[in-house]
């Protein structure tokens, strides 16, 4: 007996929640289509009634991971200083699975095939036109806190002294507030 439009289109979106957590968690390799079937309910065959491949998978699973990390951004209200504040917090650094998927996933993506590669350079761009508006609109700045915000929030992930963590934390914060209220110098 077949399953219905509607209960396939749910069992979809349980792998891709699924995978989505296991890939911001864990990284785009971590997935092994068997156990993530299984922890979604089903079964190994049934795969490839939703994804071509793998390798399909992974990619959709990094569109979601990064949607997912990108919502809370996208909050019009928020200021730099709000972003910055709630970007390089220690719930954010320790909260991988649930966190911004391009400070979890960057690396990870660098090394993958094409498609993965563009989807999160779409993503980086969004995140840095996020920035921009609260910069008035000043995209090298932008570019710069992202980077910083990205590259600081990683770091103080893999710091085994939560104390330097912190202060990894604390320095990226200080360093974009000077930035977002000074500007950018030209290099002498």
């Amino acid at each position: 007996m077949g399953h219905s439009q509607a209960e396939k289109a749910q069992s979809r979106e349980r792998i891709l929640a699924e995978a989505a957590r296991q890939v911001r968690s864990d990284g785009l390799e971590s997935v092994s289509v068997g156990a993530l079937m299984k922890s979604a309910g089903l079964t190994h065959g049934g795969f490839y009634g939703h994804f071509e491949n793998r390798q399909a998978l992974l990619t959709e699973a990094l569109e979601r991971a990064l949607e997912d990390g990108e919502a809370k951004a996208q909050d019009p209200s928020l200021s730099f200083e709000d972003m910055v504040r709630g970007y390089l917090s220690r719930s954010h650094r320790d909260g991988r699975d649930s966190g911004c998927g391009v400070a979890a996933l960057v690396c990870d993506a660098a090394r993958a095939d094409e498609p993965a590669r563009a989807v999160m350079s779409d993503h980086v761009d969004s995140f840095i036109a996020t920035l921009a508006r609260t910069l008035d609109g000043d995209e090298e700045r932008a570019m710069l806190a992202v980077s910083a915000l990205v590259g600081g929030l990683a770091l103080s992930r893999v710091m085994t002294d939560p104390a330097r963590s912190d202060l990894m934390l604390k320095a990226v914060r200080r360093g974009l507030s000077a930035l977002a209220n000074d500007g950018m110098a030209e290099p002498t």
